[in-house]
């Protein structure tokens, strides 16, 4: 893949004037045991294969919504908090495609499923949806601009690479293709660059602390992108 920042592991060869490796390097290298379980996850195989249990695949859809809300909310302190232009632009632009992924993708879907969006915002939001999303909100509006954009990279990152694995490996079932499709497409593939790239900008001015700090958030969100996937296989809902 030709352009200024790679999706792969292995993140841009050029590093800080410092000698510092890019923090994208850093931050991925740092959860690739991350995400190697996401790819073997039996969600993510369930998608590949087609044996993906619908009702994982709606509940998936429903906490998505739910997430895609409060990350809209997120990108937008990130936007507010960023110190470029282009950081301010692309987070905004960015806010306002989660709100219609929202409206549009995944009304398409719970359409797919039998359902409406009307449906699935009626239902409750989960215990891992609020807690990544609180971690979320809590990094943006108390962290610096860095903590809130490694909080936020995972879902673009992590998205982008299982979609562009996926889409290698296609899948029998149309709707879990059409999902499949979404996330391995050039133009999502292109968005996820663009933020990296600010990642690594902002890394550069960062501190050896500030970077080990940004680091902790880019796994800890890491972490709950393999268990939004796992709470849809489990169907997950409050125990009490």
């Amino acid at each position: 893949m030709t352009s200024e920042v790679t999706l792969s592991s292995s993140a841009p060869a050029s590093g800080h004037a410092t000698g510092r490796p890019p923090l994208s390097r850093e931050m991925w290298d740092g959860i690739a045991p991350i995400y190697s379980a996401i790819l073997d996850h039996p969600f993510i195989t369930g998608l590949v294969d087609g044996s993906l249990p619908r009702d994982a695949f709606r509940h998936f859809v429903v906490q998505d919504s739910h997430y895609l809300r409060d990350y809209a909310r997120a990108l937008a302190v990130c936007a507010a908090r960023a110190p470029s232009d282009d950081g301010v632009r692309a987070f905004a632009s960015d806010a306002v495609g989660a709100i219609a992924a929202e409206q549009e993708m995944h009304a398409a879907f719970m359409e797919g499923l039998g359902g409406t969006a009307e449906q699935a915002a009626a239902l409750p939001v989960g215990p891992t949806t609020r807690a990544y999303t609180s971690y979320l909100l809590a990094t943006v509006y108390g962290g610096s601009f860095l903590d809130g954009l490694a909080a936020v990279l995972p879902c673009y990152w992590i998205y982008a690479r299982v979609g562009e694995a996926l889409l290698e490996r296609s899948s029998p079932d149309p709707l879990y293709q059409r999902w499949i499709s979404v996330y391995g497409d050039e133009a999502f593939q292109g968005v996820v660059r663009r933020v990296v790239a600010l990642a690594d900008q902002a890394g550069e001015e960062a501190t050896d602390a500030q970077r080990a700090q940004a680091r902790e958030h880019f796994t800890t969100t890491s972490r709950y992108e393999w268990m939004f996937w796992d709470a849809a296989w489990r169907r997950e809902s409050w125990p009490v």
